[in-house]
């Protein structure tokens, strides 16, 4: 919970649909997964090979990382 879904368009003009994770129904943090889009929307997800899970913006990297640079 909290990652963000990114849905890449899947047709040529086909705006990308981005949202926060609300609930992840799936064992062991597995689809389907309750997501809050940008829009206002909710809807159940079950992703397919044109969506991404990424980590908030907000979310800082492993602690043990060195820094990029």
């Amino acid at each position: 919970m909290g990652d963000r879904l990114h849905v890449h368009g899947t047709h040529v003009g086909d705006a990308d649909r981005r949202g926060e994770i609300i609930e992840v129904k799936g064992p062991g943090g597995t689809p389907p997964y309750l997501v809050r889009f940008d829009d206002g929307h909710r809807g159940l997800v079950f992703p397919g090979p044109d969506a991404v899970v990424e980590p908030p913006a907000d979310r800082d990297t492993a602690p043990d990382s060195p820094p990029n640079g």
